[in-house]
């Protein structure tokens, strides 16, 4: 690629428009991310071809989450400076391969193994994503081109999986993911082809992002990030079994609700958006008592499915309302640093998708029904406002210093 291309980028983000790279790495986000937001939507299929238990089959979602966990920082650190195109491709390549694996097998085990490596190769994918969008633009668009690139994360919850899911129904289970599995090559292909062989320089170094990471109000932030993904996560993950065998939906209507969730939780991030910037606090807030409130009512009204349907739309509102106020006040606490602690808030994510099957088993396995599941969400989002007020309380006590 010519100087004169790889300099097209930056030309047009400085004429206000963000390059088509920043665009492709959404795209890839969203391929990638949703072989993971689809598995909810056919637990319980996976769990009787396979012949385990419900919780078994949710273990796969806590592998691929473990997987992103334990990668993203780590790999945000190595990847630094390392050949981005190149990197991203591989990452690509490797995830393609492990969900393929996985879908040619009936062991268990393996595709434990493969949800696993699915989530590192994720992970490596999402560290070198975040550098490469800040190096495609100017640094006064360093905080658009991230929302743009999260986003693609965001609609794998809201489209990719729902549509997943509806095509798993039609196919068998496995069919959902054959369709990441394509896409995520024809990601790849588009990377190597339309994506700069190296973005712009990175200023930040390893010793500025980690003296970033020792600021205790981010943590504050992850234990908001944490919380809040596990309250809504844990009813969403558990949405279909429970929309059968309690609500007594019919199994053809499962992925249309689904989606429903998934326009919740556009319209939460349209509302998040626009009132982040201005009252993150407010956004935070306003999110978590919603999660408690429908995760309640969906406890209580479990039965009636003219009440659990609108509820399921109204869950995704409330989830999707703290997301851009959680990313602002990542970016907003570490600046100067963005790389780590981006990469650290998607592990922070995952690792509240991934407590979720643990704290859902405890209470099934211990012999509770369906309807404790969203009983957890519940407690998880009325925690969730501790993290919120604390840091509401930090931002007030910094600002009353200067």
């Amino acid at each position: 690629m010519s100087a004169e291309a790889a300099a097209a980028p930056r030309a047009a983000a400085a004429r206000g428009r963000l390059p088509l790279g920043v665009y492709l790495l959404s795209f890839s986000l969203f391929s990638m991310g949703s072989a993971e937001f689809l598995l909810a939507g056919v637990l319980p299929a996976v769990a009787a071809d396979l012949r385990i238990t419900l919780s078994s089959a949710g273990g796969l979602i806590s592998a691929f989450a473990a997987g992103v966990v334990i990668g993203g920082p780590p790999l945000a650190i190595m990847t630094l400076r390392w050949p981005r195109r190149t990197t991203l491709v591989a990452a690509q390549a490797a995830f393609a391969a492990c969900v393929a694996v996985g879908m040619l097998t009936d062991s268990y085990p393996v595709l434990l193994v493969t949800r696993f490596l699915c989530g590192l190769a994720y992970a490596g994918f999402w560290a070198v994503a975040a550098v490469t969008a800040i190096g495609l633009v100017p640094a006064d668009r360093t905080a658009r081109a991230s929302g743009v690139v999260v986003s693609g994360l965001s609609l794998a919850m809201i489209a990719g999986g729902p549509a997943g899911a509806m095509i798993s129904y039609f196919t068998g289970w496995r069919g959902g993911f054959w369709a990441v599995t394509a896409l995520t090559v024809a990601g790849a292909v588009l990377t190597l082809v339309a994506l700069p062989a190296a973005g712009g320089p990175v200023r930040a170094s390893v010793r500025s992002e980690l003296r970033t990471m020792r600021r205790p109000q981010l943590w504050v932030v992850y234990a908001v990030t944490l919380l809040s993904t596990a309250a809504y996560m844990i009813s969403y993950n558990y949405l279909a079994a429970f929309l059968t065998d309690v609500t007594g939906v019919p199994g053809v209507w499962v992925p249309v609700i689904l989606t429903l969730f998934g326009v919740g939780a556009f319209a939460g991030l349209s509302v998040g958006g626009r009132i982040a910037d201005r009252l993150p606090t407010h956004a935070l807030l306003a999110g978590a008592l919603g999660i408690a409130v429908c995760s309640v009512l969906l406890a209580v009204l479990a039965r009636h499915a003219p009440a659990v349907v609108p509820l399921v739309l109204l869950l995704g509102v409330a989830g999707f309302v703290l997301n851009p106020a959680i990313y602002g006040r990542v970016f907003a606490i570490a600046s100067g640093a963005p790389t780590l602690a981006g990469a650290t808030t998607v592990s922070a994510f995952q690792l509240g998708i991934s407590l979720v099957p643990v704290l859902a088993a405890a209470a099934l396995d211990a012999g509770a029904g369906l309807t404790a599941v969203p009983w957890i969400g519940a407690g998880l989002a009325a925690a969730t406002l501790v993290p919120i007020l604390l840091d509401r309380a930090m931002s007030r006590r910094k600002t009353s210093r200067t």
